[in-house]
């Protein structure tokens, strides 16, 4: 059999200038020099007899072959890492690594506590956590890697078409004060006070904020009357803003558990709302699935799973392809990241 005209290390190179957009940024993420980076460039073209880079502009553009190359080579870089996790697994979680995806607020406060109790158990095993978009998750538990994912939004047909997609929890937003607010005071508020309240959100297009905004809008509370004196572009921030003095927000309740135990924010109910989304599990069927991510999936997910939540779900291969869409699912967008 003839030798292939591409090494794994030319398709990694030429993976990391698409990423990257520069040989010499490459060539930086790689820990290599520039000049090797453009042999080994240079040499795959060589060997394929198409170029695969329109060198005119300032940044490193791929030709149509550079494109379909790439496409079959992040194919083919997928299964080697997908292979060696497989021998990895003989060693029965003596080693091994676990990756687990996560959209941000997930990521943020709930996966570390997740992690941290499969760790003490397993200590040998290597624990990786991507915390990104919803989309881009979804994108990486697709394409293999990331062994499974906890997300708060809608996931693209397109890529929910390859998944497993399994509703695993319930996530409250409530609404927090200034522990110096007078409707502190009170035990529950009306909805009528919200408009009465100055609120610091997150961006109009973020996954959460649309979740608020449906769940409020059900209630009859017109969410354009409400005053959003200030967007900021993640969770800690509004809650150092609202902790200032600066507004009212709604948050997740697995965001604000130390500073309500520290009394430096104050949580009110609003009479007859509750505001919620669903957490979604997902996972690609297709895909190998290490002694470590099932035994993630047996031992800590049930622990954190909404009431009646059944490890079962695992085992059906074509078990909820796609997603049910109610008034409290959000919508993952390219303009916030928070989910």
């Amino acid at each position: 059999m003839s030798d292939l005209p591409f090494t794994l290390d030319q398709l990694r190179i030429l993976k990391a200038i698409a990423a990257e957009g520069s040989f010499k940024r490459a060539a930086d993420s790689l820990y290599v020099s520039q000049p090797a980076v453009s042999l080994q460039v240079q040499n795959l073209e060589r060997q394929l007899d198409v170029p695969l880079f329109d060198r005119g502009g300032r940044r490193a553009q791929l030709t149509e072959a550079g494109h379909l190359l790439l496409s079959y080579g992040e194919k083919i870089l997928s299964l080697c890492q997908e292979t060696c996790r497989a021998i990895e697994d003989l060693q029965n979680l003596q080693g091994g690594t676990l990756i687990v995806g996560a959209s941000q607020t997930t990521g943020t406060y709930l996966l570390p506590r997740m992690i941290g109790l499969f760790r003490q158990k397993y200590a040998d095993v290597a624990v990786q956590l991507h915390v990104h978009s919803t989309r881009r998750t979804a994108w990486s538990v697709v394409n293999g890697q990331v062994d499974l994912a906890i997300i708060g939004g809608e996931i693209p047909g397109e890529l929910a078409e390859s998944l497993e997609i399994i509703p695993y929890s319930e996530d409250e937003l409530a609404l927090i004060l200034p522990v110096f607010h007078p409707f502190t005071k009170l035990e529950t508020i009306q909805k009528e006070d919200l408009y009465k309240l100055q609120f610091i959100a997150l961006d109009s297009q973020s996954t959460i904020r649309k979740v608020i905004d449906q769940v409020l809008a059900r209630h009859d509370i017109d969410t354009r009357r409400l005053k959003v004196e200030m967007e900021l572009n993640s969770i800690e921030a509004i809650k150092n803003a609202v902790q200032s003095g600066l507004g009212a927000a709604f948050v997740s309740t697995s965001a604000i558990a130390k500073e309500l135990q520290m009394g430096v924010l104050h949580c009110t109910p609003i009479e007859g709302v509750i505001v919620k989304r669903t957490l979604w599990l997902i996972f690609n069927p297709n895909r190998y699935r290490s002694k470590a991510a099932e035994a993630f999936s047996k031992e800590i997910l049930p622990q954190f799973a909404a009431p009646g939540w059944n490890l079962d779900v695992l085992k059906s291969t074509h078990h909820h392809r796609s997603m049910a869409i109610n008034t409290t699912v959000d919508t993952d967008t390219s303009h916030s990241d928070e989910s």
